[in-house]
């Protein structure tokens, strides 16, 4: 009888990648995961979950590294669910990356499509400019064990600015010291959630705590530790988030101190954040994926472009430097309201916003008769449903960019594309999240009766 059994130790070769960086190795015609290894390696693997049709596996023993294997420079890895490939060098990093999204277009979409390249970060530490940090039991800011929601305390994140861990450890020992106790999913008891920041390429940092309740008389020394933690902060936030599912933010928003909103630069532009906003995490890597997005798009002066999922307008405004008209639309009211605020600071007065979905939108540019010559689509990892993709296509837009963060859900939505008539001509990869298994592509399409 073939497959293997939990705890059976096995020597096993690993021949190729998972979707989120495992390694991949096969025993007794069985496929095996083993997280931490790299492909050309041989391991000692110990087997500790069967399933069905595949299992799990630990690396107990390396026999054979590859020459790209590294020790892993962060205590809490692999522990911690943030990171994901710290124990390869960068270079097979890209490699695996760029092979992760090709195999997509190739197994998923079914298309000849490849990636062109993948645009690399110059740097792979401190890039991120927010941070969603959980709290453990004592009050101790962390991340999620992966698959879990069982918090690996963190003292020192690799991928956050050092001021957000320097703002979550002071509102992690505020509600210790004054008895505020973190929520428990469980029971629902318990106060504070999530410490949110989001940190400006000038310094300045937004921190928002996230609970299930206020904190009454000390509510001002709550925003009083924050600050003398972190003098650079520009304004302290209380969310009050009451729903019992794991969603971050969620309810009603207070200002404590400073501004309710954070002031951030982006391609020669100027935002201005809410927590709810969208934005790029990574801002050097993001001006690169928004300068190809922008050569796809092909604005010449003369076009209108639909830019869905506009978030705060990122996209939108790098947009109406180039076209004629730009139209953004977003579903989120407090993302529309930055957005229309982030034109009028810079000055752009050839876009406009409507909170709106993708159908919405399509119905009041069809009231206007408007039919854009582009359309620009950024979604959240989940895709775009099948009508919207249908209600693109029905614009008739001469190219359609579509930037994705989940190369799955994109290779799915491109195959739909190409049956109503839209084929994929371009893509490329940016690497937004080195050390971690995402990657951000951006595709060109265009009608498939046209020559590109």
């Amino acid at each position: 009888m073939g497959g293997v059994c939990k705890n059976e130790i096995c020597t096993c070769e690993i021949t190729g990648w998972s979707s989120d960086g495992a390694g991949v190795t096969h025993v007794g015609g069985q496929t095996v995961f083993v997280p931490g290894t790299i492909p050309g390696e041989r391991w000692e693997v110990r087997i500790v979950k069967v399933r069905a049709s595949s299992a799990f596996g630990k690396g107990e023993r390396c026999l054979l590294p590859s020459p790209d294997h590294i020790a892993p420079d962060c205590p809490a890895y692999p522990r911690c669910g943030g990171c994901a490939l710290r124990h390869m060098t960068y270079a097979k990093e890209l490699e695996f990356k760029l092979s992760r999204v090709n195999d997509a277009y190739r197994h998923i979409g079914d298309m000849d499509l490849r990636a062109s390249e993948i645009l690399g970060a110059a740097e792979t530490a401190h890039y991120r400019n927010k941070a969603i940090y959980a709290v453990d039991g004592d009050l101790r800011p962390g991340f999620f064990r992966p698959r879990s929601h069982d918090v690996i305390p963190v003292e020192r994140c690799l991928l956050q600015a050092e001021a957000s861990d320097r703002a979550a450890r002071a509102v992690c020992t505020f509600c210790r010291e004054n008895g505020f106790a973190p929520y428990d999913e469980a029971t629902g008891k318990g106060v504070l959630r999530h410490v949110y920041t989001r940190t400006a390429r000038s310094g300045a940092l937004q921190v928002t705590v996230v609970a299930a309740g206020g904190f009454g008389a000390k509510t001002a020394a709550l925003a009083d530790a924050v600050r003398r933690a972190c003098p650079e902060t520009a304004g302290v936030i209380l969310n009050v988030n009451k729903t019992a599912g794991n969603t971050v933010l969620a309810g009603e928003f207070y200002s404590l101190w400073g501004s309710d909103t954070l002031c951030d630069t982006l391609c020669g532009a100027q935002f201005e954040l809410s927590p709810m906003s969208f934005y790029q995490v990574n801002p050097v890597q993001a001006e690169r994926l928004y300068a190809k997005a922008l050569e796809f798009a092909a604005p010449e002066g003369n076009e209108c472009v639909l830019d869905l999922y506009c978030g705060a307008g990122t996209i939108s405004l790098c947009l109406a430097r180039k076209a004629r008209q730009v139209i953004g639309a977003e579903i989120v009211p407090a993302a529309v309201e930055n957005a229309r605020e982030n034109a009028e600071r810079n000055g752009l007065h050839n876009v406009e916003f409507l909170c709106a979905d993708a159908g919405a939108a399509a119905a009041e540019l069809a009231r206007r008769g408007v039919r854009p010559d582009a359309v620009v689509v950024d979604p959240p990892r989940k895709g775009l449903a099948p009508d919207v993709i249908d209600t693109v296509c029905a614009m008739a837009p001469a190219r359609v960019v579509y930037v994705s963060c989940d190369v799955s859900t994109q290779a799915r939505d491109l195959k739909r594309f190409a049956a109503l008539g839209y084929s994929a001509r371009e893509a490329v990869a940016v690497d937004m999240f080195p050390r971690t298994n995402h990657i951000e592509t951006v595709v060109r399409l265009s009608r498939s009766d046209m020559n590109s």
